[in-house]
């Protein structure tokens, strides 16, 4: 930026991933941000899993697993070969992918919107206000 030039506002979309180990019970646990900015050429998820919040809500839950299904959503994020297919996407692809409901333990709630000047630093910030 140059002598008082505004910085760059960025649209984005993200998607908050919640724990949801009991369907029947209809509790959740935010256990991730995934964020994806266009113009910015930008995909990633950011996760935070506290073990005995999980535990509270479901003391068979198999943290290990959530996990592992968290590290395939940033897999993807990244196109990681690890994540098969949906990986090798363009990133609009990947996040629409990531942004679909399955009925499994992790699932992505609504999706929102906002800008920024820094996808990064934003993704960071959701993570901190809605994962803890």
């Amino acid at each position: 930026m140059s002598g008082g030039e505004a910085p760059r506002r960025l649209a984005y979309e993200y998607v908050v991933l919640r724990c949801v180990p009991r369907v029947d019970r209809e509790e959740f646990l935010n256990v991730g941000v995934v964020l994806h900015c266009r113009m910015a050429d930008f995909l990633a998820a950011q996760c935070h899993v506290d073990a005995a919040r999980l535990h509270a809500l479901d003391a068979s839950l198999d943290v290990e697993r959530v996990r592992e299904s968290l590290a395939f959503v940033e897999a993807v994020c990244a196109g990681h070969p690890s994540a098969g297919a949906p990986g090798a996407e363009r990133l609009t692809q990947r996040f629409g992918f990531l942004r679909a409901p399955r009925s499994t333990v992790i699932q992505p709630g609504p999706v929102h919107g906002g800008v920024t000047s820094d996808p990064g630093g934003e993704l960071a910030r959701l993570l901190g206000r809605l994962v803890g």
